[in-house]
Parts: C-alpha cells; sequence; structure tokens
C-alpha cells in the first residue's frame, strides 16, 4: 500500500539543493508526484507531494531532517547572494519512470546549476493508457557553463523524454 504526503521546506538556496531533497525521496523508495518550488529573497521554498510504501512513509518523514539546511520557518532575506550566470527555462516532458526528477537533479547539481523554480507534475497521455512526466523549471547557469552542454546532458536522460530550453 502508497501512503501520499505534503513535503514542504524554506531554507537558504543554493545549487544542488533539489538534488539533496531528491536523495531523501529516493532513498526512502519514494517518488517525487508533483511540487512547486521556487527561490524568492534567496531563500528556497517548495511544497511536493511525495508517493512512498506505507511502511517507509515514518523513516521517510523522519530522514528530511538530513536536509539540514532546510527548516520549517522563516528565513531572513539573503541580499548578498550572487545572480551572475545566465537565466534559463526548461521543459521536460516524458514517459513518467521512477527516479526521474533525481536524475535530473543531479545533473543540475553535478554543473552547479542553481534552480530558482521547479514545477512537476504528471498528466494523462493523450490516446495512451500511462501518465506523462512533466516539469518545468527556471534555472541560472554558473559563469562558463554553455546552455548546450546542459541540453546535451539532459538529452542524455532517455530517449522518451523531449526537452526545450529557452534563454531569458
Amino acid at each position: 500500500m502508497q501512503a501520499s504526503f505534503l513535503l514542504s521546506s524554506v531554507g537558504t538556496d543554493r545549487s544542488g539543493l533539489v538534488d539533496s531533497v531528491a536523495d531523501v525521496v529516493a532513498r526512502h523508495q519514494g517518488s517525487w508526484q508533483e511540487s512547486h518550488i521556487v527561490r524568492l529573497a534567496g531563500q528556497f521554498a517548495g511544497v511536493l507531494r511525495i508517493t512512498c510504501p506505507s511502511d517507509q512513509e515514518f523513516t521517510l518523514k523522519a530522514h528530511r531532517n538530513d536536509l539540514t539546511e532546510l527548516e520549517m520557518n522563516d528565513s531572513a532575506e539573503d541580499k548578498t547572494r550572487d545572480h551572475h550566470g545566465a537565466s534559463l527555462t526548461f521543459e521536460i516532458v516524458g514517459h513518467d519512470q521512477p527516479g526521474i526528477i533525481r536524475r535530473i537533479s543531479s545533473i543540475l547539481a553535478a554543473r552547479k546549476v542553481n534552480v530558482e523554480e521547479l514545477e512537476t507534475s504528471l498528466e494523462s497521455a493523450p490516446m495512451a493508457e500511462h501518465l506523462l512526466y512533466h516539469t518545468e523549471a527556471r534555472i541560472r547557469l554558473p559563469e562558463g557553463l554553455k546552455s548546450s552542454e546542459l541540453i546535451t546532458a539532459l538529452e542524455k536522460l532517455g530517449p522518451d523524454l523531449t526537452v526545450d530550453l529557452i534563454e531569458n
């Protein structure tokens, strides 16, 4: 039997944070169903709907504290945050598969890409009996990383995923 619950987090923003959250979910056999994550005033704020086997729910909720940089409280605005690098929006659509957000976030974290806003959802595929995974994100590239390099890495996620990248 599956448990379904919401996880909300607020904390100081940094590159790799989405990957850290995805790792905690994956380690407990969880599935990241949908979310809305945004960077506000130098802070990371997100709400995620997670499913996991019922016997993992308590453990997953307890281990979310592994993310020591995230807390459930008010945070002061960070006015010293560096905003250099290209701002891009990307969209990925494809067949839902376990661990997809973990794989996407790992690619971003490995390249020190900062996720400024992320929204994910599962949608019915037209004329098919399966679900489509859909993510849209606004990101900021670190100095020196070309958007073409990121596209190439994201496209290697699988042939059934479509990746669109738009420079803002």
